[in-house]
């Protein structure tokens, strides 16, 4: 079965949930890789909504992070600060995070573009993104690649990775052993060198080649010396995505 670029997405970042962990997720894509986790290979799953929904079962795609759908048949119908709660006392594994521009360390940016007093464009800002980026154990970043989102400088911090590079997160106040886990885009898999804390290339996606992932970022990329191929979405992923997850196409189109 053919499949697009966001399904494609959907089932990387599916694939990194692993069964029993809990995940904080946030609207669109977020909600169809952890549904599709859920389904496929995680059952216990503990998904996490921002506005309080923990642990529900995911009937279809909700259109935000407050929509009714998100409490269906959940274990608990809490609150935004019950959820950064959670974050803060190290009982969340996983959060997603989108981003408008990204750094060699994973810090993120979602405030503006240009300087932040006559900005170019101004962002939505932070949200809960920099609380489940500071305190959330690993965060997975999935966000469009290329050179104008992969960047050398950020134009504005909004949300932590390993800041200046190893132990600068420690240094700063954060919880020990958190940080950026995976960067998953259109071309790849990136993840984050253990010693250096560098955003290290794991495996592109079929038909895309390293040099197509080095071309679109403006940051030199830790490549090794052998990169796999992302494995494409099953038949089995792909049915359930489009017949029960997102029937609508809302997010993962048509």
């Amino acid at each position: 079965m053919s499949y697009n670029a966001v399904e494609l997405m959907a089932c990387a970042a599916a694939r990194v949930l692993e069964d029993g962990a809990s995940v904080l997720v946030g609207t669109g894509l977020p909600i169809v890789a952890a549904a599709l986790a859920q389904k496929v290979h995680a059952p216990n799953l503990l998904i996490i909504f921002e506005a309080g929904g923990i642990g529900p079962r995911i009937p279809t795609i909700p259109i935000s992070v407050g929509d009714s759908r998100t409490f269906h048949k959940a274990v608990m119908a809490a609150s935004m600060d019950y959820v950064m709660g959670c974050a803060q006392a190290g009982l969340v594994d996983y959060a997603f995070l989108g981003a408008a521009q990204i750094d060699r360390y994973g810090n993120l940016n979602t405030t503006v573009i240009g300087p932040h007093d006559a900005p170019k464009v101004r962002l939505p800002g932070s949200g809960g993104a920099n609380d489940a980026g500071s305190l959330c154990r690993r965060t997975i970043t999935l966000m469009q690649h290329d050179r104008r989102r992969f960047v050398e400088k950020l134009d504005f911090l909004t949300t932590p990775g390993y800041l200046t590079g190893p132990g600068a997160r420690e240094r700063a106040g954060l919880p020990a052993e958190t940080g950026p886990y995976r960067v998953i885009t259109q071309l790849g898999v990136m993840g984050f060198d253990e010693e250096s804390k560098r955003m290290e290339l794991q495996s592109v996606h079929p038909g895309v080649t390293k040099e197509q992932i080095i071309e679109n970022t403006s940051f030199e990329l830790i490549i090794p010396d052998e990169i796999s191929i992302t494995e494409p979405p099953s038949e089995r992923e792909l049915k359930l995505l489009r017949e029960e997850i997102d029937p609508s196409c809302i997010v993962i189109g048509q």
